[in-house]
């Protein structure tokens, strides 16, 4: 988390929400892109132009397996766990 925390705090990060587009609808961190877990391997192509990825979801099961399958692929990302977390680093 540190090393989320230094990204944010440099705003040297991409925050990708995983969630579907109607939770993201219902709150999100502010800028984020919502690219829901079942459409990250179709999307691989947009997200490798993206530096520092921080993925995030609701409670922290998808970010982490969309960060397994980032980084199967050699994109490097950041699992942010809760956007509400994210959003907390970010605001504070």
């Amino acid at each position: 988390m540190k090393q989320i925390e230094e990204l944010i705090k440099k705003g040297n990060a991409t925050v990708i929400d995983v969630r579907s587009p109607g939770e993201f609808m219902g709150g999100h961190v502010a800028n984020s892109i919502n690219i829901p877990l079942n459409e990250i391997s179709s999307r691989m192509e947009e997200l490798k132009k993206y530096d520092n990825i921080i993925l995030c979801c609701a409670s922290g099961g998808r970010s982490s397996m969309a960060q397994a399958i980032l980084g199967n692929a050699g994109i490097k990302c950041f699992d942010g766990g809760p956007w509400t977390n994210v959003n907390y680093l970010i605001n504070n």
